[in-house]
């Protein structure tokens, strides 16, 4: 490439000048090529270890004058070619120009200002809009892009020094992070390292510290382990190794969310020395922290943030930590994790004003809010901008309060003041949700209550006073004026400052009054809701009457959802639940509805509206419990698997016994997904949903945790799976929660309690401040960290499955070994992915779904086939070998959508790699034969349509295309015609026959179909034909087992065959047989054209010389004599080739038969041999006639055709039709499979070449090269190392 001018003083030094002239010198760099000796060694390594963009190019043109001792870089490449390209346009361009000048000043002077316009112009034409990366990094991609052979469309997102670990050796190099890809390069004395890594493939990623390796990263694939130490700053790249990982699982488990992964924002104020898409992926991972952190809606997007302080009227202190501002709201951590948490949306703020700065209040920030609310920020260090992007997002916001029509609710739940509205008034004062009026869509019953408005549990409740409730009663009401006290402290609503006292209250229990209140708080569910007002009523309305398989699958589970609870024992509850599930699998097709989501939405509509309870779903699937409730539950399994982590680490003398068990599996997955709700009494798993709407999955692991505490001896004790999940469930029946208000649920996991002696009581309270106390050293930053981990384990474990179910779907006679399948289907596999970042247009990547059966998740187009192919195929036929892809794509696409799927890809390449002689010529021979072969490639391809009908293309009878061409002319001899409609029964039937010699050639049309047989006349032709019900029955059996054999194929046109000779010509140019296969070819494509000749001629004769003067009932027509030079042309060209019966007599007369016979020997009769006539038995079987023989188009013998049913069309044709198109064919030049066969077998170079068995091992090996599918290592030594 050219480079701008810089200066070189010593331009020897390291390179060698390979050609000169009077103003420029082309070098090579020491070391590079051939020879070098230990100089070009160590070249070789300084390149590498010391350069900052990895190696230096090895080509270079310098600009000199004749004077001067200062020399000018004007350009370098990456291989010969390119630096001799721009050489030549150096010596054709400027030579002569720089010729005229007077001075040695004025030349280097436009030298370098035409370099410099050179380059402006290649990057006016090549540079993208709005790339800010710096030079050195464009220069570091570019040769990132040579050195491991990457698209333009692979991006670098940053690149570090490091040291790669191959055995116990470190190998000093340059490791490149891509969007797609983990590539290393390393030169050291002559050893080169290359090593390619896909982020899809791989298994384990952690940071970790050995004696063998001091603070490295750990990369696993399938295949190896990996090791990189020496970092600059190991926790910044193994950051961004994690991202791009986590990017790469995403593409696996949902290609959506992997493409909306892509569009990354470009960023206001670049930096100048990291990359634009490295600046982007540290942004979006703050994003994503700031949103998990607060609870904030998935498309919030973090503007920026701030160290200050705030002050806190409950303690009177100024608490240090970090301002965020987004665009829809303002929050606020503490750097102490509990000390305070504060979230100010936007659409509260009414005043944001500065207040006057002192020593003690530096830069201070006031905000108020419409619940009467002041925060006070100070210590703030760019004040003036902070206020005026605060000042620009509240411009943004809409200017009427979004969801006014929930003003009720939102009084009471943003106003400061307790005593405003009391808990008793709170839901009288709510006015009716705009989902009210739906509640009448299921029924009359639900109209009588509108359960849109209000929790299921208000209603189905006795309203039973506290102070009949005895001393619950009277805790009730401690818990409820506790939180009263808690609001006029700390605030009530969105913005209320969040402590550890706040924690407390949580794990006392909330107040059921309050519940649905403040699971709505802490899960940011009310955020949503009001921002969204009608979201719930419009999804709905258009969700009502839609069937889909989750509308099924809600309907069988609508009735097992807490029917042991009054609220769903009736129409109502069952009416807002099915409405609920039904509207969020509308919103939500990816995860549609997943078992247990009916649990949890159940309790969910006991608290809350269904609104409510809509949106407090949405915060449950989509944010806090992410990839749980999709078709594979990735997100639980996860879980599970650090669940699992957590038991080795905290209870490691029962994590052995639980393995043993195979327990953790079992228990697992119901108690995480269920949130408990399903193995517990319902008042017990309620106050842990409490804590989980605050601390989030946290809570669910120490609870889980601590149950296994609490049964560690009798788990140890325990022989099997079955023992052990009785004493857990058992000791989870038993889990009371003796606070309880409501009236106690019968609890139907109960079941498994023995009646022995049943296990003490154990209140949930004392479980919870046990899991608090023993496991509290969890924290969300460790569990996210053991996500990514797990994640990668379940998403690739999950792959594998799918690649052995895929695997097992093939049938078992295709012809590849296990090993082999599973191969190909990683290269295939690979090829599809690689659509989806390299090329997202393609049908390919927008189609996947990963929901889809495993068979049909991954499907390529036939671009993409086209490529794999080219390199798999064992017939290679060079610039050919596109054009044959593509008809093999066209023959394996049976169902028209321009993809195929795993099993169809693998069922082309076996063919061309396993089974006979035959069976590979078959596929040949298809591959010019429509649909492969398409009409635009040869023009006359449609005349042969009419074999490959509608409801029979391959699996027609085998005499189909042998009937057609016999109809037309034998049918007009003599046709009679007789009709009859059957007696006895409603099948209307029509018959037309001909009597030919002593067949009868009948045609049967029953209610729309068609059938044509032969029958054997007796000996008085007044017999009646047999009974085609039989042959009906016939058919349909031979329609369930039939096998494709060669005589089900149509015959070749002229066009097709001429096709088919060009991919033969092609298929041998590179193998080193080459000339004595396109000596044989030639032979065989002369003879067959010649056969094909005769058989055209014979037809047409044969049609003109028919007597027409004879009567069917007359006798048998005289055998007509074909002219002698037709006779000629059916002798064999040379005594002993090879020959078939190329004619003969069409009638079946007891005249004598002309043709020649030859066997399996390959001996044929001489020119001289008298015809032998074919007897009964040898043209009755279709099997029986040697593979060996050619069988002309003229030469078709009834006796062939007896007793054989042939469907014809699906619906009554009228004869003409059918004549008219046989005739057109047969009129033509063609020729048969068998002609083709017998003719190869001539020549034994042909057979051996297609019988040649090729290793597909070999191919598949450098194809995963390609495609970059699994790691490389490879060490080079130089050739000559002392020179």
């Amino acid at each position: 490439m050219w480079l701008g001018p810089e200066e070189v003083l010593v331009a020897n030094a390291l390179w060698v000048t390979e050609r000169a002239n009077p103003f420029f010198v082309l070098q090579r760099r020491r070391g590079h090529g051939k020879g070098g000796g230990l100089t070009g060694l160590l070249v070789g390594t300084l390149d590498v270890v010391l350069d900052s963009s990895a190696r230096v190019a090895p080509y270079r043109i310098l600009h000199q004058t004749q004077d001067s001792q200062v020399y000018w870089t004007v350009a370098c490449g990456s291989s010969r070619k390119e630096i001799t390209k721009h050489w030549e346009w150096l010596e054709n361009n400027l030579l002569q120009t720089l010729s005229i000048f007077d001075t040695e000043e004025d030349i280097t002077t436009f030298v370098k200002g035409k370099i410099h316009g050179i380059i402006a112009e290649e990057n006016k034409n090549l540079q993208p809009q709005g790339d800010e990366d710096p030079g050195k990094f464009k220069e570091a991609e570019l040769k990132m892009r040579k050195q491991f052979g990457m698209p333009e469309g692979e991006k670098l997102v940053n690149y570090y020094s490091c040291s790669y670990w191959k055995g116990r050796v470190p190998r000093q190099g340059w490791l490149y992070l891509t969007v797609n890809h983990l590539c290393f390069y390393s030169f050291l004395l002559g050893k080169e390292v290359s090593l390619v890594v896909q982020w899809v493939d791989v298994t384990r990623l952690e940071k970790n510290a050995t004696l063998l390796f001091p603070e490295s990263i750990r990369v696993d694939t399938r295949d190896q382990e990996l090791f990189f130490s020496m970092f600059l700053n190991i926790s910044e790249t193994f950051k961004l190794m994690e991202q791009l990982a986590n990017l790469a699982m995403r593409q696996l488990l949902d290609s959506e969310g992997f493409l909306e992964d892509k569009a990354l924002p470009r960023p206001p104020r670049p930096h100048s020395n990291i990359s634009a898409l490295k600046r982007d992926l540290d942004a979006r991972a703050k994003n994503e922290c700031y949103c998990a952190t607060f609870r904030l809606p998935g498309d919030e997007r973090l503007d920026g943030h701030t160290g200050c302080t705030l002050w806190t009227p409950f303690n009177k202190l100024h608490i240090p930590g970090q301002m965020f501002i987004s665009s829809n709201y303002i929050c606020f951590a503490s750097k102490e994790e509990d000390a305070c948490h504060l979230i100010i949306p936007l659409r509260e703020v009414t005043i944001v004003e500065k207040a006057d700065s002192s020593s003690v209040l530096p830069s201070p920030l006031s905000i108020s809010t419409k619940s009467k609310m002041t925060f006070l920020f100070a210590n703030l260090k760019d004040r003036d901008f902070l206020v005026q992007r605060i000042s620009d997002f509240l411009q943004k916001m809409p200017s009427k309060p979004p969801g006014n029509s929930r003003a009720g609710r939102k009084a009471s739940i943003v106003d400061s003041a307790p005593e405003s509205s009391p808990a008793s008034q709170e839901v009288s004062e709510q006015p009716a949700s705009p989902t009210s009026p739906l509640g009448g869509l299921q029924g009359s019953h639900a109209q009588e209550a509108p359960t849109a408005s209000q929790g299921l549990l208000k209603l189905f409740q006795r309203n039973t006073p506290m102070e009949d409730l005895g001393a619950k009663g009277a805790k009730e009401k401690m818990k409820e004026e506790s939180w009263h006290i808690h609001f006029f402290e700390y605030g009530r609503g969105m913005c209320m400052y969040r402590t550890a006292r706040t924690r407390e209250l949580v794990l006392k229990g909330i107040p059921e009054s309050l519940r649905g209140e403040l699971w709505l708080l802490f899960s940011g569910a009310w955020n949503e809701m009001v921002t969204h007002p009608g979201y719930y009523a419009e999804l709905v309305e258009k969700s009502t009457g839609k069937y889909s398989l989750a509308t099924e699958e809600i309907e069988r589970d609508l009735h097992r959802s807490m029917p042991e609870h009054p609220a769903f024992q009736n129409e109502l509850g069952i009416a807002a639940l099915r409405r609920v599930l039904t509207a969020y699998a509308f919103r939500n097709p990816t995860i549609g509805y997943c078992q247990a989501m009916n649990i949890v939405t159940s309790v969910l509509l006991l608290y809350g509206s269904e609104e409510e309870a809509f949106w407090l779903l949405v915060a449950l699937c989509e944010r806090m419990l992410p990839d749980y409730y999709n078709t594979r539950v990735v997100g639980a399994l996860v879980d599970q698997g650090i669940f699992e982590e957590l038991t080795r680490d905290f209870l490691p003398q029962l994590s052995e016994k639980m393995q043993d068990l195979g327990v953790i599996p079992s228990i697992s997955l119901s108690w995480f997904l269920t949130l408990f709700l399903s193995v517990m009494p319902f008042e017990s798993a309620a106050v842990i949903v409490d804590c989980f709407f605050y601390e989030g999955i946290k809570v669910i692991l120490q609870v889980a945790l601590a149950i296994l505490d609490a049964n560690m001896e009798q788990l140890l004790g325990c022989s099997d799976e079955g023992e052990a999940m009785t004493v857990l469930g058992r000791y989870l029946d038993n889990v009371v929660n003796k606070q309880s208000v409501s009236p106690p649920i019968p609890h139907l996991h109960a079941l498994l309690t023995s009646g022995d002696d049943p296990p003490e009581e154990v209140d949930i309270f004392d479980l919870l401040k046990v899991s608090y106390e023993k496991f509290s050293s969890l924290r969300a930053e460790d569990i996210e960290q053991m996500r990514f981990k797990q994640r990668l384990k379940v998403i690739q474990s999950l792959e594998d499955t799918a690649k052995r179910s895929v695997v097992r779907a093939i049938p078992g006679d295709i012809g590849f070994s296990i090993e082999e399948l599973e191969d190909l289907y990683m290269v295939f596999k690979a090829k599809q992915l690689a659509s989806q970042y390299w090329g997202s247009s393609r049908p390919a990547a927008v189609r996947r779904d990963p929901s889809l059966p495993y068979l049909e998740q991954y499907r390529i187009d036939t671009n993409q086939f086209q490529e794999l192919f080219a390199s798999l195929t064992p017939w290679a036929c060079g610039s050919h070998t596109s054009v044959l892809a593509g008809r093999m794509f066209r023959l394996l696409d049976e169902n028209k959508d321009s993809l195929i799927n795993f099993k169809e890809f693998v069922t082309g390449i076996s063919r061309m790699y396993h089974g006979d002689l035959t069976e590979k010529l078959k596929v040949l021979y298809k591959l010019h034969l429509p649909p492969a072969l398409s009409p635009e490639e040869a023009e006359s391809a449609l005349e042969a349509t009419h074999y490959f009908t509608e409801n029979s293309s391959s699996e027609a009878s085998p005499l189909a295309s042998d009937l057609d061409l016999f109809l037309p002319w034998e049918a007009q001899e003599a046709l009679q015609q007789e009709e009859q409609e059957g007696a006895g029964n409603d099948i209307q039937e029509k018959r037309r026959g001909v009597y030919i010699g002593q067949h009868l050639l009948m045609l049967v049309e029953v209610s729309g179909w068609r059938l044509i047989f032969f029958s054997q006349l007796a000996e008085e032709k007044g017999t009646s034909p047999p009974d085609y019900r039989h042959y009906l029955r016939m058919w349909a059996k031979e329609k369930e087992v039939q096998k494709e054999t060669i005589k089900d194929l149509p015959k070749m046109n002229q066009e097709q065959f001429i096709e088919l000779c060009k991919t033969l010509y092609n298929m041998f140019s590179e193998d080193p047989m080459e000339q004595d296969l396109y000596h044989a070819i030639a032979t065989v494509a002369s003879l067959l054209l010649r056969i094909g000749e005769v058989g055209r001629r014979f037809s047409a004769w044969s049609g003109r010389g028919e007597s027409r003067d004879s009567a069917p009932e007359e006798g048998e027509p005289p055998a007509p004599h074909p002219p002698q030079d037709v006779a000629q042309e059916l002798q064999p060209p040379a005594a002993g080739d090879p020959q078939a019966k190329a004619g003969g007599d069409t009638h079946l007369g007891k005249a004598p038969q002309e043709s020649q016979v030859v066997g399996e020997g390959g001996g044929g009769e001489g020119r001289g041999s008298p015809p032998q006539p074919l007897s009964d038995d040898e043209t009755k079987d279709d099997m029986s006639m040697s593979s060996y023989s050619v069988v002309s188009t003229g030469s078709l013998q009834c006796e062939d055709l007896a007793d054989d049913t042939v469907l014809v069309g699906g619906e009554a044709h009228s004869p003409v039709a059918t004549t008219h198109s046989g005739g057109a064919v047969d009129t033509d030049w063609c020729i048969s499979f068998e002609q083709i066969l017998a003719s190869i077998l001539t020549e034994s170079v042909l057979v051996n070449f297609f019988e040649k068995r090729v290793d597909i091992g070999l191919k598949i090996k450098d194809q995963r090269k390609v495609e970059r599918q699994f790691s490389t290592s490879s060490d080079h030594e130089q050739s000559a190392v002392l020179g």
